[in-house]
C-alpha cells in the first residue's frame, strides 16, 4: 500500500468539485425565481425542470447563486440594483462559472479549449450543460460530446489516464478502510487522499495528455 500511495502522490496535484465527505447538502430554497418560472411552460419553465435534476440543486445552489438578483422579492428579483446578472454570453460563461470553480477556470483558460474561446471553442456548458448541470464524472468525457468539435482519440487518452489513477485512488481508499477497521487512525490520510482526487481531477481541464 505504501508503494502505491507514493506512486499516486507523485502525480501533479492539481476537476471535480465535491461536497465535503459526510456532509449532507442543504435543501434548495424555494425562491421567487423558482415559484415564478416553475409555474410556466416552454422555454421560461424549462430551466427550473432541468435545474431540479442537477447537481446544483442537490447541493443547494439556486438560481440567484449564479444569476444574482433578489430571490425573496418578486418585484426586485431581476433588478441590476440587487445584483441581477442575467444570462451570460458564450464568451462570458467561463468567468460566470469560474466565480465558484476558480481553479478549473484557470486550467481551462490556459488550455487549448480556453484559447479557442470566442472562435468556436467549447466552454463550460458545452460539456456540463447549463441548468441541468451533471455531477462531474468520467462519463462526461465521451465520444458523442467530444466528437462535436474534434476526433475523440485525444480525449479518450486523457479519460483512460484519469480512470487508471482513479482506480488507484479507489484501491487506496479500500486499504484505508481495512486499516481503519483494524483500529488504525486513518483520518489524516483519508483527508489527504480525498483532496488528492479533487486536485488531480482538475487536470482534465488542461486537456494536456502529458499531465
Amino acid at each position: 500500500m505504501r508503494k502505491i500511495l507514493l506512486l499516486v502522490l507523485t502525480f501533479p496535484v492539481l476537476i471535480f468539485a465535491s461536497p465535503v465527505l459526510g456532509q449532507e447538502p442543504e435543501p434548495s430554497r424555494d425562491t421567487v425565481c423558482i415559484q415564478c418560472h416553475g409555474g410556466q411552460t416552454g422555454r421560461l419553465g424549462l430551466p427550473v425542470q432541468q435545474w431540479r435534476e442537477s447537481i446544483h440543486a442537490q447541493n443547494g445552489i439556486s438560481c440567484n447563486d449564479c444569476h444574482g438578483g433578489d430571490p425573496t422579492d418578486f418585484a426586485m428579483a431581476m433588478s441590476p440594483d440587487r445584483g441581477f446578472l442575467g444570462a451570460p454570453s458564450n464568451d462570458q460563461i467561463p468567468g460566470f462559472c469560474g466565480r465558484c470553480h476558480i481553479g478549473v477556470k484557470e486550467d481551462y483558460l490556459a488550455s487549448a479549449h480556453g484559447k479557442a474561446l470566442g472562435a468556436g471553442g467549447p466552454q463550460c456548458v458545452t460539456c456540463h450543460h447549463n441548468h441541468q448541470v451533471e455531477k462531474a464524472s468520467l462519463a462526461l468525457i465521451n465520444r458523442q460530446t467530444c466528437s462535436q468539435c474534434h476526433d475523440y482519440e485525444r480525449a479518450e487518452k486523457i479519460r483512460n489516464a484519469l480512470e487508471a489513477t482513479d482506480n488507484q485512488i479507489a484501491a487506496l481508499e479500500k486499504e484505508l478502510g481495512i486499516l481503519h477497521r483494524q483500529g488504525v487512525d486513518t483520518d489524516i490520510l483519508g483527508k489527504e487522499l480525498f483532496s488528492l482526487r479533487n486536485e488531480y481531477h482538475r487536470l482534465f481541464h488542461s486537456v494536456d495528455i502529458a499531465k
